[in-house]
């Protein structure tokens, strides 16, 4: 589903990703972790295209993302993206939020579109919040708008960039709850996460970031069990104790 061919891209002359490749299979959750400024964030960033790159090619489901005559808006539209920071419109309500998008990108109609929000708020556990304001909700409920509202578009994948990062300790799980209901379905699933404990609940595999670069790219058993470089045990020693 996801492809990344020799991936580099620099901010000025500070090179953020150094020739990354991987891939990402239908069905599969990937875990990508790592230090602060390791390239992470940038790194699922490229893949919709959200930062551009200056070397390399990404392909998702068949399209080459890279390629300028791709219709980069269309192809938006299946690539569901959750951020750190919920990104809600502040002055429309969770109903209009999780409906507008399908009416203006994929052109349902009203009541199609507010069906299939009901449905999926109900399934985050918010349908009693549908006409409420962003404002008025925890940010663990804000976040699990934020997936209701990528998930109204039928995505073939889902990228979450540091989805609990923003959280209080307290609101993490019902959040890490959604996302490991989605990987149990099946949804192909790049997650940006320092959440250890839902990295070895779900993940298939473990991205391991340091300096732009991916240093290990490796199952979740044998990332926990025996990280190869000796920065991944070190991260692993800090993070986990």
């Amino acid at each position: 589903m996801i492809s990344l061919q020799n991936v580099s891209k620099w901010y000025g002359k500070f090179q953020v990703l150094k020739n990354c490749t991987t891939r990402v299979g239908k069905g599969e959750v990937v875990v990508v972790c790592g230090p602060s400024g390791s390239g992470k964030s940038t790194l699922i960033k490229t893949v919709n295209a959200l930062e551009p790159i200056q070397q390399g090619k990404i392909i998702i489901d068949g399209t080459e993302i890279t390629n300028p005559s791709t219709n980069l808006a269309k192809l938006r539209s299946k690539v569901g993206m959750v951020f750190q920071h919920f990104e809600l419109f502040p002055h429309l309500t969770i109903l209009k939020n999780l409906t507008l998008a399908q009416i203006k990108v994929l052109g349902r109609s009203n009541e199609e579109a507010r069906e299939k929000a009901l449905t999926l708020l109900d399934r985050v556990g918010l349908l009693a919040h549908a006409d409420k304001f962003p404002a008025q909700l925890s940010g663990g409920q804000q976040q699990r708008v934020a997936i209701a509202r990528a998930l109204c578009m039928d995505p073939v994948v889902m990228l979450f960039d540091e989805p609990t990062s923003a959280l209080d300790p307290e609101m993490v799980n019902e959040v890490l709850d959604v996302m490991v209901e989605l990987a149990y379905e099946g949804m192909t699933m790049m997650v940006v996460t320092h959440e250890m404990g839902f990295a070895r609940k779900v993940a298939h595999r473990v991205i391991f970031m340091d300096a732009g670069e991916i240093i290990e790219d490796t199952s979740k058993e044998q990332f926990f069990t025996n990280p190869r470089s000796d920065r991944a045990k070190d991260f692993l020693a800090k993070i986990i104790h």
